[in-house]
């Protein structure tokens, strides 16, 4: 591992100049103010949190939570839970790095590791966005499919070409961007509640799925597409570059006094805008998962088993079981899941790069780059919610390596300052490793035992 204080490399993106304020605490640029505490702090850091979450109800948790309902009734909601809880101490850990350095987890990987270590991070991260869009844009093409009869390829195409379109808004402020996310956030939740309610399902039953417990290999690799599908290992690296423009918030004032930290109260509450952030975001997210996954166990399991086959079938049985309208509900849901998610998709594949490699490609011809897979598949007539939970199966592999150099990154004096975790939430990051290193070695198994 590099030393901090190694050059950085042709293109890399570095913090302004500064000084050292005091030891131990982050550097200041000598003369700067220090930012005032007031409502619009809140303001300014509520909202990473809801780009990311958008990317935890993406088409893929659509094809994960509705099947293993399906399949197994309420059995996997605890996989569900855990993983969003996961989820949000990864998405906090994520946000506070960016806080903290300024930086990307991609940058700092780039500036702290070898450069062996730095292609091989990159080369994978790339192919978790690879993944990702596949998840994105074989779903939207679904529910355009659904929607107006449009052909899947053709669907796929008009996906792509919508996400180009959005991607401007982000150009014309971050924070539209976060806004625009932070309502097709609500919207998902919106429909698929109004679905959920209109069902009159009984929920009598689905405490049962807060028991721990698997059953067979199919439930095994199912539990891997949930928390491949609900851990988005993209959104981990995206994260912490929504929250590094907000650096200069948790820069203390400077000082000729003797070391402390005069700044506590403002650490204190940054973190906690920052936390709300993650828990408000995750908790939307969260719910929406929950609700496909609870209505499909109501509603289809046992005796509509064919909606597990397909988002298609899906479909037809909540049109045919509750009625047009919530099937109609579904399928914008749907619509909304794959435009929202391949935006951020995008977005994430951009400071992948930007971040390892500390360069940048047109985003037309990365747009091209990343679907082109999603049409193949669709094209070839591969079946369409097949290919998204192999997605979310291949996410899963890619979640450790964003999550043992976000944990050492974050554990590191050198590199957070007085941001750094403390010694209890290391050992819960730590923990969540281990169980997810765990899980996909589990799942391993059962695919080549299959």
């Amino acid at each position: 591992m590099a030393a901090e204080s190694s050059p950085a490399r042709p293109g890399e993106l570095d913090a302004p100049t500064t000084t050292t304020a005091y030891p131990g605490s982050p550097a200041r640029t000598p003369g700067e103010r220090r930012p005032r505490l007031r409502s619009g702090v809140s303001y300014t850091l509520l909202g990473p949190a809801f780009v990311a979450a958008v990317a935890y109800v993406d088409p893929g948790n659509f094809a994960t939570n509705i099947q293993a309902g399906a399949t197994f009734g309420p059995l996997l909601l605890w996989v569900l839970l855990t993983a969003n809880i996961v989820a949000m101490l990864l998405q906090y850990l994520s946000a506070k790095l960016g806080i903290a350095t300024g930086k990307s987890l991609p940058e700092l990987c780039r500036t702290q590791y070898r450069r062996s270590v730095v292609w091989g991070l990159w080369i994978q991260a790339e192919a978790v966005v690879v993944m990702t869009d596949l998840a994105e844009v074989v779903g939207g093409a679904i529910a355009l499919n659904l929607l107006f009869g449009l052909p899947l390829w053709l669907g796929g195409v008009v996906v792509g070409a919508v996400s180009l379109v959005l991607m401007p808004m982000r150009g014309r402020g971050q924070r539209r961007f976060e806004v625009l996310m932070a309502v097709g956030l609500a919207c998902l939740l919106a429909l698929l509640l109004g679905q959920l309610l209109g069902a009159g399902a009984p929920l009598a039953g689905i405490a049962e799925g807060l028991k721990p417990g698997l059953s067979g290999a199919d439930s095994v690799i199912l539990a891997g597409g949930i928390v491949g599908a609900t851990v988005m290992p993209h959104v981990i690296y995206l994260h912490s570059a929504l929250t590094s423009d907000r650096y200069s918030l948790s820069l203390p004032p400077a000082t000729d006094g003797p070391p402390h930290d005069p700044d506590r109260p403002l650490r204190r509450r940054l973190l906690r805008h920052v936390r709300t952030d993650v828990l408000v975001a995750m908790c939307l997210a969260g719910a929406v998962n929950v609700v496909l996954l609870v209505s499909a166990a109501t509603l289809f399991h046992p005796g509509v088993p064919e909606a597990a086959d397909s988002l298609g079938a899906a479909h037809a049985a909540y049109g045919r079981l509750v009625g047009p309208l919530a099937a109609l509900a579904f399928a914008l849901a749907l619509l909304v899941s794959g435009l929202a998610g391949t935006s951020v998709g995008m977005y994430a594949g951009e400071v992948v790069m930007g971040g390892f490699l500390g360069r940048r490609i047109p985003v037309l011809l990365r747009r091209l780059v990343t679907m082109t897979p999603a049409i193949a598949v669709l094209a070839a007539g591969a079946g369409p919610t097949e290919s998204l939970v192999i997605s979310q199966v291949v996410l899963s592999f890619g979640i450790p390596f964003a999550l043992i150099p976000l944990v050492l990154l974050t554990r590191d004096r050198a590199v957070m300052g007085r941001w750094v975790n403390r010694r209890t939430t290391t050992h819960g990051a730590w923990a969540v490793s281990a169980v997810v290193v765990a899980l996909n070695v589990a799942l391993l198994v059962s695919l080549f035992a299959d």
